[in-house]
């Protein structure tokens, strides 16, 4: 990394060592959105009602499909400006930032509008009770109609990520989350705004953090700035730039896909599971983003090492950073049993036995599936990066058609207790099924292939 900060070369150094300080940002700015999203949840369960948490829940999945389809994308314009990072190739790196510019507008312009038309269809596919019906309109549509800010957002911190910056959009990712806060207060306590006060404070702080961060790259990495013969169609970048866009919205997507077939099962079982499932996923949320966050972190130097032809400093990476991985989740298994129904109460302010005491039947089945969650992240990301895509894709397309087959056959039979069991199953099968995948495709040297 340079004096200033700017960048970071990461196939320079101790693996571990730069993984992990590069994993440290994203770790903070990661627990810093959970922490946000527990108080927005609190102020909703605690000022506004259960019913306000229901609203918000019940259209969770749906938001995140929309926002997935644009930050898979970026997720793999990343990787590829990485390599172009870590093969010091300044003048790719730059038609590979043009071409996110101009497709990720594109693409946000499209999303919003084609959301807001189709959206009541949705959330009626999706069983949002009736009695929170309207509340979760409100809600859901003030957030797409901002969703361009949220995907501009991403795509600058995606860009300054591949340029082994992951400070920067911490800084802006935790202003956004205290003037997001801050707004729900004023909004919601000062004038009873209710829930589509929680919606707007989200908007104002997602178009704050678009607005900051574009000043801020357009200022400091003026070098990086592309022009005007950058914009120019190139047939193989853009085809490079697509596919492995669509691999990694198509991982995103089919997965978010498969909760909204997932929430539309847990949306017809009540108000009350509704809430239960609302709260013990912020908190197994919570504690999913160290796992996350250094798989996401392995992605990074994985590219870049790739851009640089550096084998040996990736297969040490996987190793190690799998087995970092594990370790945190046992450990992470013992706070679940210890405090999970303390979080469910924390988080939702409720009273409710059944509420409490579902919410952490939820949290243990989830947190001792874990170690294969773990393993997962790590390999997914590590196979994504090296340019391996049917893979990863086809854990994702397994982990859809199990979602499915839980929503109209195995949560109408058993009820929550199926909810609760239905990811970490496929936490557990596709955990082994990509880990065997890896060590195969090793053995057939296929993973040094791709980079030689």
């Amino acid at each position: 990394m340079n004096k200033d900060y700017k960048t970071t070369d990461m196939s320079l150094g101790h693996p571990i060592k730069i993984i992990l300080l590069f994993a440290v940002p994203l770790l903070i700015g990661a627990l810093f959105q959970q922490v946000y999203n527990v108080v927005d949840t609190m102020i909703a369960g605690h000022l506004i009602g259960d019913e306000a948490i229901s609203a918000i829940g019940s259209t969770s999945s749906l938001y995140a499909l929309i926002v997935n389809l644009a930050l898979g994308l970026n997720t793999g314009y990343s990787v590829l400006m990485s390599r172009a990072f870590g093969a010091k190739d300044d003048n790719l790196l730059k038609r590979k930032i043009a071409f996110s510019f101009v497709f990720n507008i594109a693409l946000g312009i499209v999303l919003t509008i084609v959301s807001l038309l189709i959206l009541k269809p949705l959330l009626r596919m999706i069983n949002v009770p009736d009695n929170i019906f309207n509340d979760s309109y409100k809600y859901i549509v003030i957030i797409i109609a901002f969703m361009l800010a949220t995907i501009i957002y991403n795509m600058f911190a995606s860009i300054l990520r591949a340029l082994g910056n992951s400070r920067v959009p911490l800084y802006f990712l935790i202003i956004s989350c205290i003037i997001n806060l801050a707004s729900d207060i004023i909004l919601v306590k000062v004038f009873g705004a209710g829930v589509e006060g929680l919606a707007f404070a989200t908007a104002i702080a997602q178009t704050i953090s678009a607005i900051t961060v574009s000043i801020y790259f357009f200022i400091k990495y003026k070098e990086f700035i592309p022009k005007k013969e950058h914009f120019c169609f190139d047939k193989k970048l853009t085809y490079d730039m697509i596919t492995l866009g669509l691999s990694y919205m198509a991982l995103n997507c089919v997965v978010t896909l498969g909760s909204v077939f997932f929430q539309s099962a847990i949306n017809s079982l009540g108000d009350k599971m509704i809430t239960a499932w609302s709260a013990s996923r912020k908190a197994i949320g919570a504690l999913m983003q160290p796992l996350s966050c250094l798989a996401a972190a392995l992605a990074t130097f994985t590219s870049q090492n790739y851009g640089a032809r550096k084998i040996d400093r990736i297969k040490y990476a996987f190793k190690w950073i799998i087995i970092i991985e594990v370790i945190a989740s046992f450990i992470f298994i013992g706070l679940g049993f210890l405090f999970g129904k303390d979080a469910i109460y924390l988080i939702s302010g409720t009273t409710d036995e059944d509420i409490l005491e579902n919410g952490y039947i939820s949290i243990i089945c989830h947190f001792v599936m874990y170690p294969p969650l773990a393993i997962l992240f790590c390999v997914r990301n590590g196979m994504q990066a090296l340019g391996h895509k049917i893979i990863p894709v086809s854990s994702s397309v397994g982990e859809l058609i199990i979602k499915i087959i839980a929503t109209y056959v195995v949560i109408p039979k058993v009820g929550f207790i199926g909810v609760c069991l239905t990811e970490p199953v496929i936490w557990l099968i596709f955990g082994i099924y990509i880990l065997i995948a890896l060590i195969i495709e090793i053995k057939k040297k296929m993973i040094l292939n791709v980079i030689e």
